[in-house]
């Protein structure tokens, strides 16, 4: 049963007859939750220190629990339904650990791109960021969460990375053109919020 993203249909995620999540903050209101959401996980994100890699599927588990785990009893877990965002269906959650181990794999087989000059770590980041985002473990949160996990890859290669000036709207349009291997538009935003090196 493939889901909308944001709970059309029947998902055991949601409160009985509602596309709201069920929220340990007992919100019942879309748009309560989502502002809600919105500030906790602001505060969350800021408490979390970067680390140095192994960057594998436990640390990205670790990331989103940090992230969510104040407000979903599930953060930190991989989904357990399959889901679609429009014409975009991600991988089947039969599939997602796998998958998403495989990508970790070539990560750690690049040594996380620390040896990468500019151009190339640039090309290969955007192209791991739309391959992560097919998988999409989680029930939600997968933007927030990969988006601080490719920070912390970013600065572990010894980048500087800086995401003000690019909009949700980019993300999701770069992700879209992805589906189809279409990594200009995501190399383009990687290219934009990442500086120079940090080692000089």
């Amino acid at each position: 049963m493939a889901l909308d993203k944001y709970g059309t249909g029947d998902d055991p995620y949601c409160y009985p007859g509602s596309k709201v999540l069920q929220n340990l903050l007992n919100i019942e209101e879309d748009e309560e939750l989502a502002e809600a959401e919105a500030e906790l996980t602001e505060l969350a994100v800021e408490e979390i220190e970067f680390d140095f890699p192994p960057y594998d599927l436990d640390y990205f588990r670790s990331l989103h629990r940090q992230i969510f785990e104040d407000i979903y009893a599930w953060a930190g877990e991989l989904r357990s339904i399959d889901m679609s965002k429009g014409a975009t269906r991600f991988c089947t959650c039969k599939r997602i650990m796998p998958e998403a181990n495989k990508l970790f794999q070539q990560l750690a087989d690049e040594d996380n791109y620390e040896h990468h000059d500019r151009d190339a770590f640039v090309a290969a980041i955007a192209e791991f960021y739309i391959e992560l985002n097919m998988v999409h473990p989680f029930r939600e949160g997968n933007g927030r969460v990969q988006r601080l996990l490719f920070e912390h890859i970013v600065i572990n290669a010894g980048f500087e990375f800086d995401l003000e000036g690019i909009t949700q709207q980019e993300w999701v349009a770069a992700n879209i053109a992805g589906v189809s291997c279409d990594y200009g538009p995501m190399t383009a935003l990687f290219d934009h919020c990442i500086g120079t090196s940090l080692n000089g």
